[in-house]
């Protein structure tokens, strides 16, 4: 089979998007165009639980967005003034339907749902110490410990309940989670994921990026700080800062690859930094070269950067199919090894006798980029040169992202030079961490505090991993489930 599965690319996958609306009659419908905006963040499965006053009603599927919710019938099924919804690409827990977001729950003060992105780094810790208790877990997610947290506080009201389960809690996490009464947006102390806070009209609406707000005509209010709680009812908003503040690490991979261009992070364009990443390539590694090429789509602002910079002219030498299927079937090995140009085409006319400067996001394992470069090659490029807008990836990331472990990271287990022989190109280089940091606006890496979360470079983790200490995480998961339905 050769597959053409956006998750088999040679790429770092983000977990999740989260969105959510109170107070609007229109709630369902302006979440799934929501999840459309955020589709990027996760494309396995999608979901939308409402509330109607009186039930919970949900839909939830493996897909995208379109196809789950493009039936006009499937959005009148989810009625209600108030809607929270998911876009899915599995890191924690397996890909069944049982753990598709957002998760419901029914407590003694009424129901709850939930929707999370991001990675808990002691979740299983936890997960174990709940089972002992008696908790009966319904899936594998981590995001089901929230569930269990809330359900087992000895706290009366839900917020107070929501603010015992976090301080129990370590890692990455941005929720949005739902009750009769309320909508809550929830940011980890630290930062690392996303969350936005935007209204429309009367209504209040939270999202995980800025696109998720202008797909709808919403107004940007602010970002939810770190470590801070907003609760939405019919009285306002109220914000809520549980934790002793610290300085945010807010991941930098957003600014890099994750966040859509179009999205403000953080106070900060990402199309702006992303041309600037270019910028400081250009000064870091200029090359003689006669065209500069991104690899689409993700390279494209980057490589206008690199080509405004170096007086180099910029090209699409590199055309992507946009309407590839999810699978293709072919039995033949010849075939197989044409998939590359499934998804990219290379366009002869502007690379033929040239010297070109691809630009790319990120080098993972490799496999992408080595048929990226032989594709350009086989269009007549004289040199191939690959300028990469990220540093090396050195190290996974616990934190929801989806990344190798770090015998399959090509960076880890190489050094450029090598790399650079492996992907078949004439020179290789990459940002470098203070380039990238001045990117942003900052003069570079303080490496004694440092503003972002950049562990998959430089192997800082800003928060414990309790869980990924242990010398095999799946096998103890594995363990937890089968002991629970023994």
């Amino acid at each position: 089979m050769l597959t053409t599965n956006p998750f088999d690319d040679d790429k770092l996958r983000e977990e999740c998007g989260v969105f959510g609306v109170f107070g609007s009659p229109d709630a369902t419908a302006l979440t799934a165009l929501g999840l459309h905006a955020l589709q990027h963040r996760g494309q396995e499965a999608a979901g939308i639980v409402s509330y109607d006053g009186e039930d919970f009603p949900a839909h939830r599927a493996s897909g995208q967005v379109g196809d789950i919710f493009g039936s006009e019938d499937v959005i009148k099924s989810l009625p209600g003034h108030r809607a929270v919804g998911h876009v899915r690409y599995s890191t924690a827990g397996g890909k069944g339907l049982r753990n598709v977001q957002p998760l419901f729950a029914d407590f003694e003060f009424g129901g709850l749902a939930i929707a999370h992105n991001g990675n808990l780094t002691n979740s299983l810790a936890v997960r174990e110490r709940l089972v002992k208790r008696g908790s009966i877990f319904q899936s594998t997610s981590d995001t089901e410990t929230f569930i269990h947290l809330i359900a087992t506080s000895l706290y009366e009201k839900i917020v107070d309940r929501l603010i015992d389960a976090v301080r129990q809690v370590e890692g990455a996490y941005s929720l949005v989670v739902m009750t009769q009464k309320k909508l809550i947006g929830v940011r980890d102390p630290l930062g690392v994921r996303p969350l936005v806070l935007g209204k429309l009209n009367d209504a209040y609406i939270l999202s995980s990026e800025t696109v998720g707000l202008d797909i709808v005509g919403a107004e940007f209010i602010r970002d939810v700080e770190p470590g801070e709680i907003v609760e939405i009812t019919d009285n306002g908003l109220r914000s809520i800062k549980p934790f002793k503040p610290q300085k945010s690490r807010f991941c930098i991979f957003e600014h890099v690859y994750f966040a859509r261009p179009d999205s403000i992070v953080e106070g900060t364009s990402v199309y702006d930094v992303r041309k600037n990443i270019g910028r400081e390539l250009a000064r870091e590694s200029s090359v003689d070269a006669d065209v500069v090429v991104p690899i689409p789509d993700s390279g494209v602002p980057s490589a206008l950067g690199y080509a405004e910079e170096s007086k180099i002219p910029f090209e699409l030498g590199i055309i992507r199919n946009h309407y590839v299927g999810r699978t293709f079937i072919e039995p033949t090995d010849q075939i197989r090894h044409l998939g590359v140009k499934l998804k990219h085409n290379a366009n002869p006319g502007k690379l033929k006798g040239k010297r070109v400067i691809l630009v790319d996001d990120s080098i993972v394992r490799g496999t992408t980029s080595t048929k990226i470069v032989d594709l350009v090659r086989q269009a007549g490029a004289a040199e191939v040169h690959m300028r990469i807008t990220s540093p090396p990836t050195m190290n996974p990331c616990f934190y929801g992202v989806d990344t190798p472990s770090k015998d399959k990271l090509m960076a880890a287990n190489h050094d450029i030079e090598s790399m650079a022989k492996i992907i078949g190109v004439d020179s290789l280089a990459f940002v470098t961490i203070d380039g990238l940091y001045r990117a942003t606006g900052l003069p570079g890496r303080d490496n004694d505090d440092p503003a972002f979360c950049d562990a998959c470079f430089t192997g800082d983790y800003p928060i414990k991993l309790t869980d990924h200490n242990a010398e095999n995480k799946d096998r103890k998961l594995t363990q937890l489930v089968e002991r629970q339905s023994a």
